[in-house]
């Protein structure tokens, strides 16, 4: 029971951080929003993309929701540093709960926050011209979910290795980037050439949009089952390496 308290206290925490800053909150929304809107109906115009109600813009929807959890899910990671800067981390380590279990607070804590902004995203699918059926929401609500579970370790994982908020985000810079642009949210990967393509193969988050597209479209290059096996291995062993990595690196603050 102590192990599920502290995880729920941890998790609590992250939320009211999250829900504290209101302009972050307002700019995640808005900046996948200008992606739809500017980026979908600009580049829309001069490509070609019959097939799908909504054109250009709706294919590239499930990317965007992807992009949102991406980013979310990974730059969240700086908590960890915060939490060091400012001693809470010291209090955390030496509270009666095991490392996993503050890992996956954390984490279930990201992750929370960033499927309340896929809920937003969701329920405005009308603006791509996107019925949002009851399965399809829930559906992309677990998904979410695991997807998020899996980049918020990432996140935690880089954030153990670092010490200041500057080197934490100059490292997201060069990663989180060639994630999205490399994992098929802006354009089919099907056609690529093969250096190319072996990239987009062994992106993450390539399985994550194209799970999503064919639960939004139905539309995918992989099976359905292929892309939740290889997100959910992916969560798996991101939280796993991040509460080792994170037990190992905290031990000097004991």
């Amino acid at each position: 029971m102590g192990e599920i308290e502290g995880i729920y206290t941890i998790w609590l925490r992250e939320m009211k951080r999250f829900l504290r800053y209101r302009s972050r909150i307002v700019t995640s929304i808005v900046t996948p929003l200008l992606w739809l809107i500017i980026f979908g109906t600009g580049l829309g115009a001069s490509v070609r993309f019959g097939g799908i109600p909504g054109g250009y813009r709706a294919f590239i929807y499930p990317g965007i929701i992807g992009q949102t959890i991406l980013f979310t899910s990974i730059f969240s990671g700086v908590s960890v540093i915060i939490d060091r800067q400012y001693g809470f981390l010291k209090e955390i380590l030496v509270a009666p709960i095991s490392r996993p279990s503050i890992v996956l607070g954390k984490a279930l804590g990201i992750s929370t926050a960033s499927m309340i902004q896929t809920t937003i995203l969701l329920i405005l699918s009308f603006i791509v011209e996107i019925t949002m059926t009851p399965a399809c929401f829930i559906t992309t609500m677990i998904l979410s979910l695991i997807i998020s579970l899996g980049f918020g370790g990432l996140g935690l994982l880089i954030a153990a290795f670092t010490d200041s908020m500057e080197g934490f985000n100059l490292i997201m810079s060069f990663i989180v980037l060639p994630i999205f642009l490399l994992s098929g949210a802006l354009f089919p990967i099907t056609g690529l050439p093969i250096w190319l393509k072996n990239a987009v193969y062994m992106n993450p988050l390539t399985y994550g949009v194209d799970a999503l597209r064919y639960i939004i479209l139905h539309r995918s290059v992989f099976p359905l089952a292929i892309n939740i096996l290889v997100v959910t291995i992916f969560a798996i062993i991101m939280v796993l390496l991040a509460a080792f990595m994170f037990n190992v690196k905290e031990q000097s603050l004991m």
